[in-house]
């Protein structure tokens, strides 16, 4: 392990630790990977030496989150923790795996290879390796959406490690196949996209118009390539938000301009998009998202399956649905960030070697660390019948089901969220 020393960003003191890794636990002689994590701590609180919280954000395949203060979830968390923000093996300072970074380690099917140890499990194990070299005894975890999901296997394979684990939009299936979560996500979309159109009408005809627009004429993403109206439909992650919701309506708005040649997507309208619809940023997401289900089995592109049998979400359908977090196949043919790895999702779509156990039923029915969770009622991403399910699976985890919020909860009142949470893990 080493660390730097600490600095300040309006207010809050970070220190930067780094650790070394196996990438596969279960051979510690083999090849290594590097962790970052940073701490996060309220300098008026540092003699105090207050006690770690990790927190395990969602993705797949996203970087811990880059405090610009004790804000939000932050400031609360900071009253009685040092927080600890790792970056997850594969993403931000860690050793990253992308598609400039994979070939180093062979072709497709080694690189294949390679990313099954970048699941939960992994993850975990890597949580347990640091905990360990930072000299601290059971520690609080704070999981958020994937977050939750590595959470949950925490509390399986070693719960030894855990005082108390919080989890907001995160609550998972614990069994397979994916494509249950696939069908209960296309019910969620289905209704929220109705809700949009009802608080948006006018948006309706808009995206339809986008996406008859975008099937016949040439429009270039900054990046270089043809927007399509499958990359359109991608404009519905913005419905995991209670306010994103209504950026999706600001950004529709500024869609078209007149151009000698008629009307055409404007330049800031396609800057906008391509931010949306790019995994430049977090490659590992597109990669790894459907393996965050599957245990022993191929996903075999469970969402692409799915979708197949509601045509309401076809690209040609008459006013076609947008859609949101699911992974297709051709992500890796339209996306120049993931095209590269077109071979490598192919195999990892098909693979069932390394899909091993993600969670131990027979542990979470005994389980005894204090544990919360927010449930979302409305949540699109994380079915709220699902995580009921999951939730009833895990012996003394209490509850916390509310409408007030969608996916991104702690983007909008993560100060309340994580305060509630904590209340009812230490009664």
């Amino acid at each position: 392990m080493s660390a730097a020393g600490s600095y300040l960003v309006r207010g809050a003191a970070l220190r930067d630790h780094w650790f070394d890794a196996p990438l596969d636990h279960a051979d510690p002689s083999g090849p290594s990977i590097r962790l970052f994590a940073r701490e996060i701590y309220d300098p008026a609180l540092e003699a105090a030496n207050l006690p770690w919280l990790l927190f395990l954000q969602g993705g797949p395949g996203g970087r811990g989150n880059r405090p610009l203060g004790l804000t939000g979830w932050l400031r609360e968390a900071s009253k009685n923790f040092r927080v600890l923000m790792l970056d997850q093996r594969g993403t931000g300072l860690s050793t990253p795996a992308s598609r400039q970074t994979l070939p180093l380690v062979g072709g497709a099917a080694a690189q294949a290879d390679y990313l099954a140890h970048f699941r939960a499990t992994d993850i975990v194990a890597d949580a347990e390796l640091i905990r360990a070299a930072l000299g601290s005894g059971p520690w609080s975890v704070f999981g958020q959406s994937y977050g939750g999901f590595c959470a949950l296997t925490y509390l399986s394979m070693a719960p030894e490690g855990l005082k108390e684990v919080l989890i907001t939009g995160g609550l998972g299936p614990l069994a397979g196949p994916a494509d249950q979560v696939y069908e209960a996500t296309f019910a969620r979309l289905t209704a929220r996209n109705a809700e949009y159109f009802a608080r948006y009408p006018q948006d309706r005809a808009q995206v339809t118009r986008i996406m008859r627009h975008v099937a016949c004429v040439a429009e270039c993403l900054p990046t270089g390539e043809r927007l399509t109206p499958e990359r359109v439909q991608m404009l519905g992650n913005y419905f995991g938000g209670n306010t994103r919701i209504d950026a999706l309506h600001y950004l529709l708005e500024d869609a078209f301009v007149p151009t000698p040649d008629g009307d055409r997507l404007s330049d800031g309208f396609l800057a906008q998009v391509s931010a949306q619809v790019s995994r430049a940023a977090n490659p590992l997401y597109a990669l790894m998202h459907e393996s965050i289900y599957v245990q022993g089995e191929a996903s075999n592109w469970a969402a692409a399956r799915v979708l197949a049998a509601h045509p309401e979400f076809h690209p040609d359908a008459e006013e076609p649905l947008l859609t949101g977090e699911a992974v297709y196949p051709w992500y890796f043919e339209q996306d120049p960030a993931l095209a590269p790895l077109r071979e490598v999702a192919g195999l990892l779509a098909a693979r069932t070697a390394g899909w091993g156990p993600l969670y131990d039923l027979a542990q979470l029915g005994r389980n005894t660390v204090p544990a919360a969770a927010a449930v979302y009622t409305d949540d699109i991403y994380v079915d709220h019948g699902i995580s009921l399910a999951t939730a009833a699976a895990v012996q003394g985890l209490q509850v916390w089901e509310t409408s007030d919020f969608h996916h991104d909860g702690i983007a909008d009142d993560g100060e309340g969220i994580f305060a509630q949470l904590l209340g009812m893990v230490r009664g």
